[in-house]
């Protein structure tokens, strides 16, 4: 009796195991990565990047207004940073100008969705139409390829992710929050960023923050004087044989 209880117990540990290795393959080759809270797979976005050698990535959520977008280019220029920019389909569409401006400057342009909704509770054909719709806007003004998404107000699970994957996406979220839509001060901006960066981080920021433009030099010079680079996040991220642990944190498999 008791023998036939443990060989059940170890088929059931082994079928375990095979289903465990299973799904995970499956998650890996289609980009993403599962990460089990309990018994519960989960699939996460990218936060920041295990890498060593202090390469950072800025970036730049654009939704609502320009007035502060020249500044914070400006100060980009000055400090010979290239950043990333997530807009959204109506901003794209009425701001085509500014994409223009930024993707010519050497800017990557991401999608950040077509209606800056909360996109967890769309259905897998809708969150396709956002996608889509949103990076052909972009493509037409910038004449380039759309490979970068970020979930608005950083709202995801795992059908948008799946579904954003197999579109070719990968969805990018931060792991330094600049909490600049506080309208916090550009010192205050400054300082949470700077102290909260550490190699492989992903900053967010917004192009119409009260404060932003201001803050953006401080940062930029004071991050490149402590040893950092800023890359896009396309440059920082890995295309290929990752994982993404629970922190949401992408490691290169060794």
């Amino acid at each position: 009796m008791i023998k036939t209880i443990k060989l059940k117990s170890i088929a059931f540990a082994l079928a375990a195991v095979a289903m465990i290795a299973v799904l995970c393959t499956s998650v890996y080759y289609s980009n993403a990565y599962a990460v089990f809270y309990g018994n519960t797979p989960r699939l996460v976005p990218i936060y920041s990047v295990e890498r060593d050698d202090k390469k950072v990535a800025i970036t730049f959520d654009c939704a609502w207004g320009t007035e502060y977008t020249d500044q914070i280019l400006k100060a980009l220029e000055v400090s010979e940073v290239k950043a990333t920019f997530f807009t959204v389909e109506f901003w794209t569409e009425k701001y085509g100008d500014f994409v223009k401006k930024i993707s010519d400057a050497g800017h990557t342009v991401g999608t950040h969705s077509s209606t800056h909704s909360y996109m967890s509770k769309q259905n897998a054909e809708d969150i396709k139409k956002e996608l889509t719709a949103s990076s052909e806007a972009i493509e037409k003004i910038t004449g380039k390829k759309v490979e970068l998404f970020r979930a608005p107000y950083g709202d995801y699970d795992d059908e948008l992710i799946k579904t954003a994957s197999s579109l070719g996406y990968y969805t990018i979220q931060w792991d330094v929050d600049s909490l600049d839509w506080k309208d916090l001060s550009a010192s205050d901006i400054a300082m949470r960023v700077i102290n909260g960066v550490k190699s492989g981080s992903i900053i967010l920021m917004h192009n119409n923050g009260l404060h932003t433009a201001e803050a953006v030099p401080i940062i930029l010079e004071t991050l490149k004087n402590k040893g950092y680079t800023f890359v896009t996040v396309d440059e920082l991220i890995y295309k290929e044989g990752y994982i993404i642990d629970g922190t949401g944190r992408q490691k290169p498999v060794s």
